[in-house]
């Protein structure tokens, strides 16, 4: 058997200095990691807030001709986003935003965006975001573009919301509604979820004296999905820490990751006595303001998106839902990404983001040449 080649005085000399280089490198970002110094600025894309009610604002984000080709597809989009987290996961950063890929593709793109809720907010149910800030939204997008429908977009639990809209206001000017990441089958969200729902656990022992759940408890529930994947993601931070680009983008979803809101007192108990305990929307028990409500009267175009590798909302917690839903035009996209990946990184760019955009531009129209500029 042939002795493998011994590598020359240079080969070996290239390769010890390249390591000493990274590890230099490694030095610096460690640092900068450490001392919090540099931090990714997220949420770049240009916006404007056109409505406001309470911590709750819609924005509107600037399809500049020029930098995004304008607008070149109706009915604007409106993205409803989840309640316990900040929606900059949605444009992280400049060339990884799933947002300015909305804009690139020619679409009118707006986000009701739920603010840091306080004690102002505690009271609030459900209802309140179904059935008042979600129609209204809708509203000032009609105003503001001037169309007479909106394409309906829920990432995680603000799919949720969406999905009890669209039950609950099946007249809605809703062209079609896509969810992605949008749990259904609470019986699979994990131990927070079986603490509740079986465990003995009541959202009045982890309220925090403004009324509300505390970002902490969120935080922890999510990790406890995975309990070792705080160790794997530093031992590939150390492997990578050489690389600049590598960090930037590790800063900003791991901060992402860490950052979530408080959820108010009172949806809280709602959505753990309806959809938690109840497990309301797979057994069909869901009622807002008073009226039972079902997923089957959903009867416009309907997409929704899974993540295989998901481990904040696990595969089997999405999986019953494109079968819940009345649309006579309902799919299911399986993409093998996490809970992330779905909107941000490589994955998302090749595969997840041109596929959602593929649906929605199927199920919108071109506008006239004279109009793309609007």
């Amino acid at each position: 058997m042939p002795r493998p080649p011994i590598p020359s005085a240079q080969t070996v000399l290239d390769r010890v200095r390249r390591d000493v280089e990274r590890n230099a490198l490694r030095a610096r970002n460690g640092l900068k990691l450490v001392s919090g110094v540099d931090r990714p600025t997220v949420g770049q894309t240009p916006k404007d807030v056109v409505w406001q009610r309470g911590r709750t604002q819609l924005w509107h984000y600037r399809n500049d001709p020029d930098t995004h080709g304008g607008v070149r597809y109706s009915p604007p989009l409106l993205v409803v986003f989840s309640m316990v987290s900040r929606s900059y996961i949605l444009d992280l950063a400049p060339g990884n935003s799933f947002v300015e890929q909305l804009l690139h593709a020619g679409f009118d793109v707006y986000l009701l965006d739920w603010g840091e809720p306080d004690e102002r907010d505690a009271a609030n149910t459900l209802e309140d975001y179904v059935d008042d800030y979600i129609p209204a939204g809708v509203q000032r997008v009609l105003e503001v573009s001037g169309a007479d429908e909106v394409t309906l977009f829920g990432y995680c639990f603000g799919g949720d919301l969406a999905l009890l809209y669209a039950a609950h206001h099946p007249g809605a000017p809703v062209r079609s509604l896509t969810v992605l990441a949008t749990p259904v089958d609470f019986r699979h969200m994990g131990p927070l979820a079986d603490l509740f729902r079986v465990g003995g656990l009541e959202v009045s022992d982890v309220l925090d004296a403004d009324g509300n759940v505390p970002p902490r408890v969120v935080v922890q529930g999510f990790r406890a999905l995975t309990p070792t994947s705080e160790v794997t993601r530093y031992v590939t931070l150390w492997e990578r820490l050489w690389n600049d680009e590598y960090v930037a983008g590790y800063q900003a979803m791991t901060g992402w990751a860490d950052d979530h809101v408080p959820f108010p007192g009172a949806a809280a108990e709602e959505t753990v006595r309806m959809l938690v305990r109840d497990n309301g929307m797979v057994t069909d028990r869901l009622t807002v303001g008073g009226d039972r409500v079902h997923l089957s009267d959903v009867r416009v175009p309907f997409l929704t998106v899974r993540a295989d590798r998901d481990h904040i909302v696990p595969p089997d917690a999405t999986a019953p839902l494109v079968d819940l839903v009345g649309s006579p035009d309902r799919h299911e996209l399986r993409l093998p990404a996490g809970h992330m990946g779905l909107v941000v990184g490589r994955t998302a760019a090749r595969t997840t983001v041109p596929t959602i955009l593929d649906f929605l531009r199927r199920r919108s129209e071109p506008l006239p040449d004279d109009e793309d500029a609007r």
